[in-house]
């Protein structure tokens, strides 16, 4: 027996328990489901996986179907990659890579090509081998060149509710041809579909953190039933999925601009350090511009039935009866909540998802790995970052009082001064009256509106991008 056949015959095992993880169902078939549920592959390639390897056109696919796409996928995978190896060495390093993909006619700036080159290089030897190249691309649903890029790119935008996320990096060209407002505008649709899908429990959140006689759930969310009806949980909504598109651009844009001047004049990748930096000081710019809508937003959703009459009417009472600094209390914890909130989701997304891709040597981030690692994340960096959220909330709440009345030993009444809280003053009142456990008041209902945030929002953003024609391999 030859060395070909014996090489052959490896392949078809290695094939067959690629099918067996798929089919699932134990029928000797697989099908879009199989692809999309397993590998995480978008529903866009899966369907187009079915389609070239479906020879019978049954809608699904069997195993002598499976394995024939595969060896000749093998094939073709292996002739692509003899043109980018330049130097026949075996092996694709970067310049190498770069250099090849312009030649072909690919777009791709020094940035991104680190950036992908990195997700192939599983061993960290600075070369892909044919070996990682076959593995990252034998399920992709095509080899033309410009096809294996497209599959290559991954993007995915998750919106849990909050705005201290550091922002997406989009490559030069997307930069260049515009598509990265598709993105902004497909994450802002997105952001809006989650956050009105919980809404309910961020109102709960908020009623918590701001009424300290509610002390259960069931108690607060009764009461807010009872005192608005069943449309009083959505109150605040709003303006919160308002807001989303002005401080996402706004922090997009300042984000490229601190990128630019953090790498000068050239144009290597930012480090995660890096990463941070420019995401917490576009997350403090852009929070600055739109902090009144946050204090609108947390007075709309405590307001009582009747309080205001819409957005304008809440706007010019405050204003009238407590002054223009009120749209700006809880300002500090705020921003200084965007440190510990950004850094952290930042660091443990990236640190989870690497981890399991070195380990699990998967070639695409799985749906499920993603909303696991940002389920994760966010959930780490809202536990570090909740005290703050809390007493900004509380600070929101408050109406501003310059002075009170008080009877004096005559019986006269009397006006006297009164200190306003500040966020020292508020952190002292809520550990001196309920303990430490106070800083984590209204926790679980943040708690548990983060995985259908996430899963939500992943969805609408696939969805969405595939009406804007952004390709979410």
């Amino acid at each position: 027996m030859g060395e070909s056949e014996l090489l052959d015959e490896k392949d078809i095992k290695k094939y067959e328990q690629i099918f067996k993880k798929l089919d699932v169902n134990h029928n000797g078939r697989v099908d879009i489901h199989n692809l999309r549920d397993e590998l995480g592959m978008s529903e866009k390639y899966a369907q187009q996986f079915i389609a070239k390897s479906d020879s019978d056109s049954s809608g699904d696919v069997s195993l002598k179907e499976f394995i024939g796409y595969l060896q000749d996928q093998e094939k073709n995978l292996r002739l692509q990659f003899s043109k980018l190896d330049r130097n026949h060495d075996g092996k694709v390093e970067l310049d190498e890579m770069i250099t090849a993909f312009k030649e072909l006619g690919v777009n791709m700036d020094y940035g991104e090509a680190v950036k992908l080159f990195k997700r192939m290089d599983k061993d960290g030897s600075l070369d892909i081998s044919y070996n990682e190249w076959r593995s990252f691309l034998l399920l992709a649903p095509s080899t033309d060149i410009h096809d294996i890029v497209k599959y290559w790119r991954h993007s995915t935008y998750l919106d849990i509710g909050e705005d201290f996320t550091v922002p997406d990096d989009f490559t030069e060209t997307e930069l260049k041809t515009g598509l990265w407002w598709r993105h902004l505008v497909a994450g802002a649709i997105a952001g809006g579909v989650s956050r009105t899908s919980t809404a309910p429990a961020d109102r709960l959140r908020v009623m918590l953190q701001v009424y300290h006689s509610k002390q259960k759930m069931t108690e607060c969310f009764s009461y807010m039933l009872k005192e608005g009806g069943w449309r009083s949980l959505w109150r605040g909504n709003g303006l919160n999925v308002v807001k989303i598109a002005p401080e996402s651009a706004l922090k997009f844009m300042v984000y490229e601009q601190v990128k630019r001047f953090i790498r000068g004049e050239t144009n290597r990748p930012l480090t995660i350090f890096e990463r941070f930096v420019s995401g917490a000081v576009a997350g403090c710019v852009s929070q600055s511009a739109i902090y009144p809508m946050e204090v609108l937003k947390t007075r709309l959703a405590i307001r009582k039935t009747g309080q205001y009459n819409g957005v304008v009417d809440a706007i010019k009472k405050i204003y009238v009866n407590e002054g223009i600094r009120t749209f700006y209390r809880g300002y500090i914890p705020n921003l200084l909540g965007i440190i510990p909130y950004a850094g952290i989701d930042l660091a443990v997304y990236e640190t989870l998802k690497r981890h399991y891709l070195s380990t699990n040597g998967s070639q695409v981030p799985q749906v499920w790995l993603l909303l696991a690692c940002g389920s994760t994340s966010s959930t780490i960096a809202q536990v570090v970052s909740y005290p703050l959220a809390l007493v900004r909330t509380k600070l929101q709440a408050m109406k501003v009082k310059t002075t009170e009345v008080s009877l004096n030993a005559e019986g006269i009444a009397m006006a006297h001064p009164i200190r306003d809280h500040t966020m020292s003053t508020m952190f002292k009142k809520i550990i001196r009256e309920e303990g430490f456990q106070g800083l984590y008041r209204g926790i679980t209902p943040n708690f548990i509106k983060v995985l259908p945030a996430v899963s939500i929002s992943y969805i609408s953003y696939e969805l969405i991008s595939q009406k804007l024609g952004i390709n979410m391999a």
